[in-house]
């Protein structure tokens, strides 16, 4: 999936959807551009090196995703226990999408539960 297309997807995942360029006073993360849900990331990769996507994931699915596609591996700067990383060019759009829409829901459950 392009870039375009990757970040169209994630600003419709819901009107709380946000995203920045946060990174940009540090070296090498001036092009890092973050998706962010109730204020906490759920997807961040890199504009000037699009190759991987970083997610949030359940700890339990990380070792059957990484083994069953090959698209899948460490996140870029994350915990690699609750993070995983996507190749966009090589990763089939609906398993991006899924996994994307998957990471949102996590981040979104865990920081609106509390608001009740």
């Amino acid at each position: 999936m392009n870039i375009e297309s990757y970040r169209d997807y994630c600003l419709s995942l819901g009107a709380d959807v946000e995203e920045k360029l946060p990174f940009a006073k540090f070296k090498n993360g001036e092009g890092v551009l973050v998706f962010y849900v109730c204020g906490h990331m759920f997807s961040f990769f890199d504009c000037n090196d699009y190759c991987v996507i970083s997610l949030k994931c359940q700890p339990d699915s990380i070792d059957e995703l990484k083994a069953r596609y090959d698209c899948i591996g460490n996140p870029y700067n994350e915990s690699p226990k609750h993070w995983i990383g996507v190749n966009p060019h090589t990763a089939p759009d609906d398993l991006l999408k899924d996994l994307t829409c998957n990471s949102y829901e996590i981040v979104k459950q865990k920081y609106t539960k509390h608001k009740h």
